[in-house]
């Protein structure tokens, strides 16, 4: 049954990405859907591209382990859209084409803001798409153990292949579309789970919250009753050694501002007609994302009191469990299907946006100087980018498959918080910005988010002997840096570093700009239109 929907959903994907590529005319309908998406699709495709597989599994397996603390996590997730909504949507729309250096080469020097861009661009793309498909293989091999084929590699080679195959034909439009399919079948599938839960407790929420607040279950070989609505089972001091809060504040930082630079969803506010849908689309996706992360508690805890956590394989496989537990074979095999069209959907999006990078700044701007090149050629070298993006991403994720995924995230959101969001609130709003702190803040934010990953407990540090196992190819000595997100420390280093590179020396061509970079950024005169037919 389950390969049955997973084959059903794959087939209808792959029949969206054969009608999406009739409509493939030129270099706007490949890279930005003819600006042509309406705001309430947008805002479900955006929806669709952030709702990733750690948010279904992830967060879902995070509650139903640590309570309170889980839904602490999900917290920086549910309100990132406000800085998306405020700061990013509508300057992005006006002022850009095709990627997020559209933004800062209007008034700077278009050739080192556009590589220190597409380097950071492809470097976060990278990340969190070799952290979907590791989950990938981990989750859809065991989701189909019965059979004995579908090994990780197998699976990380499968949906590698078919998201290779979306960009290429499918572009932004084809892409768009399986994001919007995605949306709605995860929303479906977490609405009919969060129901079934709530049927066991005769749809009370007293009663519901009562059992979370008193639950027995297994803990080191000892049964315990403990209350998953207090806070610290996963970042209270005396968890982690006194440096959990501190942990939980840098974690948030980087999801709440990182949001605002992960090329992925910068990118689909070019798919829209105007600013004003660009807005709107980002109101659909906050109320949308914001009921998923709610619904998320009644997955987590639901599967924490009809499951309990020790009768749970592991984090990620809680709420396929709970789909189990409450309806049969075929509900499972539903909720695994929408899981795979999950983490396809998102590294479509993480592709198409890391492809749109290399073709438009890379390649047109930096190595071609920005001489005309022409759309043809431009689309043509997007899509070979999009193979060597798809196979350097599959090696990696084989590679790399008993690195923390977590890790990988944090790194993706922590780059995008340090390196990209500094440079565009400074080019949005301070008329003194100019290349040298564009770059500086770009590479710095970088740089020092990496270095801090590596110097982190999640690289570095040793959590128990089954972690140690998974591990064992890694520097095995005492983290120098102690906390797993860095977002704390490369944030203001970035937001620093780009201040002091533009204090060095002033750009009067880049001043002279700014008058007309405002005009263009809050009213849209001569922004790219949509395309017309």
């Amino acid at each position: 049954m389950t390969i049955a929907m997973f084959l059903a959903f794959v087939v209808a994907t792959l029949g969206i990405t054969v009608w999406s590529a009739r409509k493939n005319t030129g270099a706007s309908a490949y890279f930005a859907a003819g600006r042509s998406i309406k705001g309430w699709q947008n805002g479900l495709a955006v929806a669709g591209d952030y709702m990733s597989a750690a948010s279904f599994l992830g967060i879902s397996g995070m509650i139903a382990f640590f309570g309170y603390d889980g839904f602490m996590y999900s917290v920086g997730f549910l309100v990132a859209y406000l800085s998306v909504l405020y700061v990013v949507a509508e300057p992005l729309r006006n002022a850009g084409k095709y990627t997020m250096a559209d933004l800062l080469a209007y008034r700077l020097k278009a050739r080192p803001v556009r590589a220190a861009a597409s380097l950071s661009t492809l470097t976060v793309s990278t990340f969190y798409m070799v952290a979907q498909m590791i989950g990938a293989g981990v989750l859809v091999s065991t989701l189909l153990k019965d059979y004995a084929w579908i090994t990780p590699n197998a699976a990380i080679v499968g949906v590698g292949v078919l998201m290779i195959v979306y960009v290429i034909f499918g572009g932004m439009h084809g892409t768009t579309w399986v994001q919007i399919v995605k949306a709605v079948l995860l929303m479906t599938a977490t609405f009919a789970l969060s129901f079934m839960v709530m049927a066991k407790f005769d749809y009370s929420f007293a009663k519901f919250f009562e059992a979370i607040a008193s639950l027995t279950y297994e803990k080191g070989g000892v049964e315990v009753t403990q209350n998953f609505l207090d806070p610290g089972m996963k970042f209270g001091a005396a968890v982690t050694g006194g440096w959990g809060p501190l942990d939980l504040i840098s974690l948030g930082l980087a999801l709440v501002l990182g949001t605002a630079g992960l090329p992925h969803v910068l990118v689909r506010f070019y798919t829209v007609p105007d600013a004003k849908t660009a807005r709107v689309s980002v109101v659909w996706a906050m109320v949308i994302i914001g009921v998923f992360y709610i619904l998320t508690t009644f997955l987590g805890f639901g599967a924490a009191t009809l499951l309990k956590p020790h009768l749970i394989t592991n984090e990620n496989m809680a709420a396929p469990e709970l789909s189990h537990f409450l309806g049969g074979d075929i509900f499972f095999a539903f909720i695994s299907a929408v899981a795979f069209a999950t983490i396809l959907a998102v590294v479509a999006g993480l592709t198409i946006s890391a492809s749109t990078s290399f073709a438009h700044d890379f390649y047109s701007n930096v190595l071609k100087h920005g001489k005309e090149v022409s759309q043809a050629t431009e689309v043509k070298v997007a899509r070979i980018a999009a193979l060597f993006v798809g196979a350097i991403s599959i090696v990696l994720a084989i590679k790399l498959q008993t690195i923390n995924v977590a890790f990988l995230v944090g790194l993706a959101f922590a780059v995008a918080a340090s390196a990209n969001l500094p440079v565009i609130v400074f080019s949005v709003f301070w008329k003194r910005f100019n290349t040298t702190g564009a770059v500086t803040g770009l590479l710095v934010g970088l740089l020092s988010s990496i270095v801090l990953i590596v110097l982190s407990p999640s690289v570095m540090g040793i959590d128990g002997p089954e972690v140690a196992a998974a591990k064992r190819h890694l520097i095995q000595a005492d983290p120098i840096f102690p906390l797993t997100n860095p977002g704390i420390v490369s944030i203001p280093l970035g937001f620093l570093a780009a201040f002091l590179g533009a204090l060095i020396k002033r750009e009067p061509e880049s001043e002279a700009k700014f008058a007309e970079f405002c005009v263009r950024t809050h009213t849209g005169l001569g922004a790219e239109k949509a395309h017309v037919h």
